[in-house]
């Protein structure tokens, strides 16, 4: 296993400044944020374009992986998260497009994984949207296996705010699903993205789901969470969260970093772990996201080679 870091907290940093400052301060791996390069209204922690993989050359994602190697890190996965199943035909086909644009460009690169949502339509019940997931994703699937790029769904519900609930914008979310989408495209080419902070405040086993489905975890995202008890007080679990399950860096929150990698071990995982930085507390600034996955660091190195 690698120890890394998510590029998305510094969407005003060149990559090459990420890279340098990554390898210095003993980061092994980068997971390169890659949204489209349109502008517009973002939510929190998504925007980032550190690679333009639309203009992307076979020249340029050459000399890119080389410049960035030079540095002392290597390019573990390209990461963009959309809502692929979004109720907007539109938008839907425009993410989509660029999620097949982002994959190509890690062909190309040599990145071996694309992390992604397989997306929601939030006011559609779950059997609804996983018949648009039958419909929707098989022809993403193919366009990986067929770039030798696998594709990696994040575990998160995406419900921290109003304008997502009652649904929240991506269905993969816990073991029935997994177990529904792997049987429905049952290609290797598909995987996770095992964040355990997102398991956590469901009340979901992270071992036991670590146990279930180690074959098909592609991608690890380090990432805890904080139970806020007065908000789960005040608002009960029917607000899915809301009001009461906060993001923190590694070692702030409820995750066991012992047994999760006592767990990934006995799996037999051999990829990245990748620091996603989305703590309120450690943003205001570039020196404060860095201080955070300098925290973030301290707590996991103990547990990686």
């Amino acid at each position: 296993m690698k120890l890394g870091l998510l590029t998305a907290p510094f969407p005003e940093t060149p990559l090459t400044e990420v890279a340098d400052w990554a390898g210095t301060n003993g980061f092994r791996t980068l997971e390169v944020a890659c949204w489209p390069r349109t502008g517009g209204k973002q939510r929190r922690y998504a925007g980032t374009s550190h690679i333009d993989v639309v203009k992307l050359s076979p020249s340029q994602a050459t000399e890119l992986t080389q410049d960035i190697a030079r540095r002392g890190v290597d390019i573990s996965a390209l990461g963009y998260y959309p809502n692929p199943l979004h109720p907007d035909p539109q938008h839907r086909a425009e993410v989509q497009g660029h999620l097949r644009a982002v994959i190509s460009a890690a062909a190309l690169m040599g990145v071996p994984v694309v992390n992604t949502f397989v997306g929601n339509d939030k006011d559609r019940t779950p059997s609804e949207n996983f018949t648009a997931f039958r419909h929707e994703w098989p022809a993403l699937v193919s366009h990986a296996e067929e770039h030798g790029v696998r594709i990696a769904i994040e575990n998160c519900p995406m419900i921290f705010s109003e304008d997502e609930w009652p649904g929240g914008n991506n269905l993969a979310h816990s073991p029935a699903v997994w177990r529904d989408m792997f049987e429905a495209i049952p290609s290797d080419t598909l995987g996770l993205n095992f964040d355990p902070s997102h398991l956590v405040w469901q009340m979901i086993d992270c071992e036991r789901a670590i146990e279930e489905f180690g074959s098909r975890i592609y991608y690890v995202q380090a990432k805890d969470v904080e139970i806020d008890r007065n908000g789960l007080y005040q608002h009960g679990t029917s607000a899915a969260g809301i009001g009461w399950q906060r993001p923190r860096l590694p070692g702030l929150g409820e995750v066991n970093w012992q047994r999760f990698f006592s767990a990934l071990y006995r799996a037999g995982y051999q990829g990245a772990v990748t620091v996603e930085h989305e703590d309120r507390q450690f943003e205001a600034t570039d020196d404060l996201v860095k201080a955070g996955f300098l925290l973030a660091r301290n707590t996991l190195a103990p547990y990686l080679p």
